[in-house]
C-alpha cells in the first residue's frame, strides 16, 4: 500500500537535490544542471538565477469537471439527468482506484515515488542532457513533475475560451508548451517542474498527489482521469480494473491519442501509407505492445507474480466502450426539460457575470445542478405523449408540448414534447426531431411560441375586473362589426368580422357566460368598453412577454383580444398560475439547487414572486373560469378526481390549439399545433384522434398526477361587489327615429328589440313607444320600442256631451267606427249626456278601431 507520508530522507533528498533555497542546495542543483545548461552556453550563474526567478509557489487550481443535471425521485434519491463537459471527468477519492492501478502507473512512471522528495534528479539531469543533444525524448520526470506539468497544463487550457475561433489552434500550442523538452524552453519547463514539484510535496501527501495525478491525466479525447477512463473504456469502475485493464491505462498516459483503444480503424497515423494503424483489426498492437511493457515492470518490482503476469500477457486488448453522457440527448424523453435547464445556465446571469464565464461553468465547473422535475408528473406526460402524440405527421409539422408548474412558487414539475430531441444538424429538417423547446420562449429553447388563441382572453377578464366591472353586467355580444376599440383614447381601425366557433352568432349576455363559453363577439363587447393597451398591459405586468422576447405591448390590435400574439407555452401556464395563487406571479424556474465541486451550496435565484392582481380581482377571475370546467368549454379536461379546477381554452384559427387548467396549487399548459406555418388542424389525425381533441388527453394527465401530489383547494369565494348587476340610466328615445333610437340605446350598452309598428299620431317611423320607460334599469337590459304607424289618433274626450255631439266629435277626429253603447237611466235630459268612452279618452289607437260611447238618459 502506498504511504500517505513521505520519509523525512525522502524530504531531505528532494530538498537537497533540487531547489536553490540555500547555499547547498544552489551548490547541488548547479552542479547538477549546469552540464545541461553549458550545452546552450549558458552560465552557471545563469542557469541558478533563471531557477531562483522562477514562482515558489504552485496554486493547484481545481480541475475542469463536468456539470451535471439531476432530478429527485419521490423518495428524495438523486437521479442524473445529463452532463457537460469540456473534459470528461470523474473525480474520485483515494480508495475509489484499484491498487493495481496504483502499482501499474508507478512501476511504469516512476518507480521511485515514494523515496524521492517529488524529483527524481538524476532521470531528470540525464534527460535534459540528451533532450538538448537530440539523442532522446524520453521526459525523466516524476509523478509530481508530471501532475505540475498536468496542472499547469490545465491553467493553460482554462484560459482559452470556449467561443475562441482559433480554439484548437490554441489548444494545441497549451499541450506543446507543456510538451517542451528540446532547447532553452526544455530547460525552462523542466526547472519550473521542479521547484513546483518540490513545492506541492511541502503540502500534500504522496497519496495526494499520486490521486491527483490520476484524476487529471488525459486518457485520449476528452477522456480525463482515472474514473472516466475506466468506464469509457473498459465500462467499470477504477475500483474494479483488472491487472490487464490497468496496465493498458497505465500505458496509454504516456501517449494518449496514440495509445486509445476507441478508434477501431486506427489511433495512429502513417503518413508515408496515409493510413491508420493501432486499430481493432491489429488488436491495437501499438497499445499492446505499451501494456505488455507495463505488465513487464510489475513483475520486475513484485507487485504481480508470474501466473498474474502470464494470464494478463495473454488476454487480448478488448474494449467494453461506454459512451459518457454529454448533453440533453441523453435524457431520453425528459430532453426539453434538460434542455431548458442548460439554456437557463447559459443564459441566466445568476449563474456567471458573462455568456463566457456561464458557458465555462457548464462546461469545466463541476457544478451539480438539482432541479424541479418531478418524475411522476412527467411519466404521465410522456406515457400519452408515447401513446397518443405522433412524432411526426406527414404533410404538416407537426409539434406538441405540456407544462406543468407549481403555482405558488414557479418550479416547472414536468415538460414534454411530441418529437425526438437532437441538435444533429443531419437530423436538423427530418421530420419528427427538434431540439427548440416548444413549451419554453427563445432564450429557453430556441421557439418562438405560437399564437395562444382564447387563452388570452384572460387578460380582458382582468382588466375588465380591475376597472370594477361585473361578470354579470349585460352585453351585447351579438357577431356584428366592433368599431369602438381604441388604444389609450386613440381609435384602433377594426374593419374585420368576428367568428365565433361552431359559426355562433353571438348574444345578449354577461362576461360570466362569455368566458365559460368563450365566445368571441362577447370578448370584444368586454374590449369595446375598455382600453386595448391596458389589456396588454396586463399581461405586461403579470410578467408575460411573446415567445421572440418582445413585449406583449409592442403592438395593439383589436385581435390581440383573441390571442393572435405567439407565446410560449410556458408564459401563459404562469398568468394562470397567478390567479390560482391569489394574484401573486411568480417566474418559472427550473433549478433548485446548485452545488460547487467542492460540496458547497453555490446561491441560486430565490422564488421570484410579485403581487401583480388583486386577490379579490384573482378570486373573481378564477370564479369566472370554473365555469369554463363546470358546464363550458374545457368540460373534457376534467380530471375527475374532485379536485376543483379552473381552466380555459384556445383556438387560433384553427391551427393552434391550446388547454390550460390550474389547481391551488399546480397549473397545466398544453400546445398541439402546426410547429411551423399555417394548417387546417381539422384535416389531421394522430392515431385516429383529431388534433384539436388532443390537448384534452394531455392535460388531464399531466394535471391528474400533479393532483394525486398536491391535492387541492376550493378556490376562494369572488368579490360580491363584481357579481352585482349594474344599475344605468334608461334614456328616453321616444319622438325619435327608429335608426337614431336604436343608435343611442346600444351606444348605451342596451340590447335593442323594435316591436310592430304603433298606432300613433305621430309621423310613421318615429318611436312611438318604448319599453321599459326612461330611468334607472339594469345595465344591458333588453329595450323595446315601437315606431310610430302614422295612422293613430288621440280619443278625444267627450264626457257629458250630447251623444250625437259627441259622436260628430270623434268622427272629427278620423275615427271612423263610432256607436252607441250601454244608457244608464238617469238624469241627462231628454237628449242623454255621454259618461265614458271605450277606449277612454286620451288612448292613442288607429283611426280604425271602434269608439263606443256610454251615456245616461232620463228615460232610456
Amino acid at each position: 500500500m502506498p504511504h500517505s507520508t513521505r520519509t523525512a530522507k525522502g524530504v531531505l533528498g528532494g530538498l537537497a537535490g533540487l531547489v536553490g533555497l540555500s547555499v547547498v542546495a544552489g551548490v547541488l542543483v548547479t552542479a547538477t544542471v549546469t552540464p545541461a545548461i553549458a550545452v546552450t552556453g549558458a552560465t552557471a550563474s545563469n542557469a541558478i538565477g533563471l531557477f531562483e526567478a522562477l514562482p515558489s509557489n504552485l496554486e493547484v487550481d481545481r480541475p475542469m469537471e463536468p456539470t451535471t443535471i439531476y432530478y429527485y425521485t419521490a423518495d428524495g434519491v438523486p437521479v442524473q439527468l445529463a452532463s457537460f463537459y469540456d473534459q470528461n471527468r470523474v473525480p474520485v477519492t483515494y480508495d475509489g482506484v484499484a491498487q493495481v492501478m496504483y502499482d501499474a502507473i508507478l512501476s511504469s512512471e516512476d518507480k521511485n515515488f515514494y523515496k524521492h522528495g517529488g524529483v527524481d534528479l538524476l532521470g531528470t539531469t540525464k534527460a535534459l542532457i540528451d533532450n538538448l543533444r537530440g539523442t532522446s525524448t524520453r521526459g525523466g520526470s516524476s509523478i509530481s513533475q508530471q501532475y505540475v506539468k498536468n496542472v499547469l497544463l490545465q491553467e493553460c487550457e482554462r484560459g482559452v475560451s470556449l467561443q475562441d475561433e482559433e480554439r484548437t489552434e490554441k489548444l494545441e500550442q497549451c499541450w506543446l508548451e507543456a510538451s517542451a523538452s528540446v532547447g532553452p524552453k526544455g530547460i525552462q519547463r523542466k526547472l519550473q517542474e521542479m521547484r513546483f514539484a518540490l513545492q506541492i510535496e511541502k503540502e500534500y501527501s504522496k497519496n495526494d498527489i499520486l490521486l491527483g495525478y490520476l484524476n487529471l491525466a488525459n486518457f485520449g479525447g476528452t477522456t480525463y482521469g482515472i474514473e472516466a477512463a475506466a468506464q469509457r473504456y473498459f465500462s467499470v469502475s477504477a475500483a474494479n480494473l483488472s491487472i490487464s485493464q490497468a496496465a493498458i491505462l497505465a500505458g496509454m498516459v504516456q501517449n494518449p491519442n496514440s495509445y486509445r483503444i476507441d478508434q477501431p480503424t486506427g489511433s495512429m497515423y502513417d503518413s508515408e501509407t496515409d493510413s491508420w494503424y493501432n486499430s481493432e483489426e491489429d488488436g491495437y498492437a501499438e497499445t499492446l505492445t505499451r501494456r505488455n511493457y507495463v505488465l513487464e515492470r510489475l513483475l520486475i518490482d513484485g507487485k504481480i507474480s508470474q501466473e498474474q503476469y502470464d494470464a494478463s500477457y495473454a488476454e487480448p486488448i478488448t474494449p467494453v466502450l461506454s459512451s459518457p453522457p454529454s448533453g440533453c440527448g441523453d435524457a431520453g424523453r425528459n430532453a426539453y426539460f434538460c434542455q431548458y435547464v442548460k439554456t437557463t445556465l447559459e443564459n441566466d446571469p445568476a449563474f456567471g457575470a458573462t455568456e463566457e464565464e456561464r458557458r465555462d461553468n457548464l462546461l469545466r465547473g463541476g457544478l451539480d445542478i438539482y432541479t424541479s422535475l418531478s418524475p411522476s408528473i412527467q411519466q404521465a406526460g410522456i406515457d400519452v405523449m408515447d401513446n397518443s402524440f405522433a412524432a411526426s405527421i406527414e404533410g404538416m409539422d407537426f409539434g406538441a408540448a405540456g407544462v406543468t408548474i407549481e403555482a405558488s412558487t414557479g418550479r416547472i414539475l414536468g415538460m414534454v414534447q411530441n418529437t425526438v430531441f437532437s441538435e444533429e444538424e443531419a437530423l436538423a429538417t427530418t421530420p419528427g426531431y427538434s431540439s427548440l423547446v416548444y413549451a419554453a420562449d427563445y432564450d429557453h429553447g430556441g421557439s418562438i411560441g405560437f399564437p395562444v388563441g382564447s387563452t388570452y382572453k384572460l387578460f380582458t377578464l382582468l382588466d375588465w375586473l380591475e376597472k370594477g366591472k361585473s361578470l354579470n353586467e349585460r352585453l351585447d355580444g351579438k357577431n356584428r362589426r366592433f368599431t369602438k376599440m381604441s388604444c389609450d383614447g386613440t381609435p384602433v381601425p377594426f374593419t374585420s368580422d368576428v367568428a365565433n366557433a361552431g359559426r355562433v352568432g353571438g348574444y345578449n349576455g354577461t362576461p360570466m357566460q362569455f368566458t365559460a363559453e368563450s365566445l368571441n363577439s362577447g370578448y370584444f363587447a368586454m374590449a369595446e368598453k375598455l382600453n386595448l393597451c391596458d389589456i396588454n398591459r396586463v399581461a405586461d405586468r403579470m410578467g408575460v412577454h411573446l415567445g421572440n422576447m418582445s413585449k406583449v405591448t409592442d403592438e395593439n390590435v383589436p385581435f390581440n383580444v383573441l390571442g393572435d400574439k405567439a407565446i410560449a407555452p410556458l408564459e401563459m401556464a404562469s398568468a394562470y398560475a397567478t390567479v390560482a395563487n391569489k394574484g401573486i406571479t411568480c417566474t418559472p424556474r427550473a433549478i433548485d439547487r446548485v452545488i460547487g465541486p467542492d460540496g458547497t451550496d453555490i446561491p441560486v435565484p430565490p422564488p421570484s414572486c410579485t403581487q401583480t392582481i388583486s386577490p379579490e380581482v384573482a378570486a373573481t377571475a378564477a370564479y369566472a373560469l370554473e365555469g369554463v370546467m363546470n358546464g363550458g368549454t374545457g368540460g373534457s379536461s376534467r380530471t375527475g378526481d374532485g379536485v376543483p379546477l379552473i381552466g380555459k381554452t384556445g383556438t387560433h384559427n384553427d391551427e393552434q390549439t391550446m388547454m390550460i387548467t390550474s389547481s391551488t396549487y399546480a397549473t397545466t399548459a398544453v400546445w398541439v399545433g402546426q410547429a411551423n406555418g399555417f394548417l387546417d388542424l381539422w384535416d389531421f389525425d394522430s392515431y385516429g384522434n383529431n388534433l384539436l381533441n388532443l390537448r384534452h388527453e394531455l392535460t388531464p394527465a399531466m394535471q391528474r398526477a400533479a393532483n394525486d401530489i398536491y391535492g387541492g383547494d376550493s378556490f376562494p369565494g369572488p368579490a360580491q361587489k363584481l357579481l352585482v348587476r349594474p344599475m344605468v340610466d334608461l334614456p328616453d328615445v321616444v319622438g325619435m327615429s327608429q335608426a337614431d333610437a336604436v343608435k343611442r340605446l346600444e351606444d348605451a350598452g342596451f340590447e335593442v328589440e323594435v316591436t310592430d309598428p304603433y298606432a300613433s299620431d305621430i309621423a310613421a317611423g318615429v318611436i312611438a313607444l318604448q319599453s321599459p320607460g326612461p330611468g334607472q334599469v339594469y345595465g344591458g337590459s333588453t329595450v323595446y320600442i315601437s315606431p310610430s304607424s302614422g295612422k293613430g289618433a288621440t280619443v278625444p274626450n267627450v264626457a257629458g256631451e250630447k251623444p250625437a255631439d259627441a259622436v260628430a266629435k270623434l268622427q272629427a277626429a278620423g275615427f271612423s267606427s263610432v256607436s252607441l253603447g250601454t244608457c244608464s237611466p238617469g238624469s241627462g235630459g231628454p237628449d242623454g249626456s255621454v259618461t265614458s268612452s271605450n277606449p277612454p279618452a286620451g288612448t292613442m289607437t288607429a283611426k280604425s278601431t271602434p269608439i263606443v260611447l256610454n251615456y245616461k238618459k232620463q228615460t232610456c
